[in-house]
């Protein structure tokens, strides 16, 4: 098997991609990692310039000796080529699994929207710098390889369907080209270094966006590194979930095993099946 990695957004270093090779060699001897050279460029905030970004993707996607796309980092920058990547995406992209999350829910959004059928939220090739780094790395493996069920978060139903989120990157994309059909589905959102009022004005946008439209309930990962305000907000994370689910009628369901760290479980898009 040969996974593909690419870099939508912000780059990675070298050593990065060393670290993580040693991971695969102990639990995946088999398996190769091919690192597009994209991943390491630096053009400002971003590994390279729209086009090359935009490039890289796309040729390995479309790759017929590349088995899955796994991406190497968040920070800002696939929605500003995810619509046209996938758009020029061909029919070898179509069986591929896609995996990561933060920023590239951008991606992974639009690839569901357009029919991908094997589309998830987990752990990315940066997450081995995170204390715990080498466990959520094997957790992605373990699913891209061999779509292990313990690689995935443990409360996800049999029979019901599922997607799973950035909270502030899902709230931005709602509305655009990027888009998915998420009516029907088990919603899970996380957050990461936002303070409780951009939390809660961001889940105002998401609830009322998408509680009309039938979510089949809420899910609500951690939320970490919440920045002090001059003054307490007066409800904290679940607190918000709950007061804009009961307020957009959109079932509350609980906590999930999500987030911005180490311990970040994979959730497929779309139907679960057990087992």
């Amino acid at each position: 098997m040969r996974i593909g990695i690419v870099a939508p957004s912000t780059p990675i270093y070298p050593d990065d991609a060393e670290a993580v090779r040693a991971v695969a060699a102990l639990g995946y001897p088999d398996v190769e990692l091919v690192f597009d050279e994209q991943c390491f460029t630096v053009h400002g905030h971003f590994a390279g310039e729209d086009g090359h970004r935009f490039a890289a993707l796309v040729e390995m996607a479309n790759r017929p000796d590349i088995d899955a796309i796994w991406f190497a980092r968040g920070g800002y920058g696939a929605a500003r080529i995810a619509e046209d990547a996938v758009a020029a995406m061909t029919g070898a992209a179509r069986g591929k699994a896609f995996l990561g999350y933060s920023d590239q829910g951008n991606l992974l959004a639009c690839l569901y929207r357009d029919g991908f059928d094997h589309v998830a939220h987990g752990p990315m090739v940066a997450d081995i710098r995170r204390e715990g780094g080498d466990a959520a790395v094997a957790r992605a493996l373990d699913w891209l390889v061999a779509r292990d069920p313990a690689a995935c978060e443990a409360g996800l139903e049999h029979g019901a369907r599922h997607a799973a989120f950035n909270l502030m990157t899902l709230s931005m994309l709602l509305g655009t080209p990027l888009e998915p059909d998420l009516a029907g589905h088990v919603l899970i959102v996380e957050e990461v270094s936002e303070y409780l009022y951009a939390f809660d004005r961001a889940f105002f946008h998401m609830a009322t966006s998408l509680g009309p439209r039938g979510l089949a309930g809420l899910r609500l990962g951690r939320v970490s590194d919440i920045p002090d305000n001059d003054r307490p907000f007066g409800s904290d994370a679940e607190e918000i979930a709950r007061y804009w689910c009961d307020r957009c009628n959109i079932p509350w369901l609980g906590r999930a095993d999500i987030g911005h760290d180490a311990d970040n479980k994979v959730v497929p898009f779309g139907l679960h099946r057990a087992g």
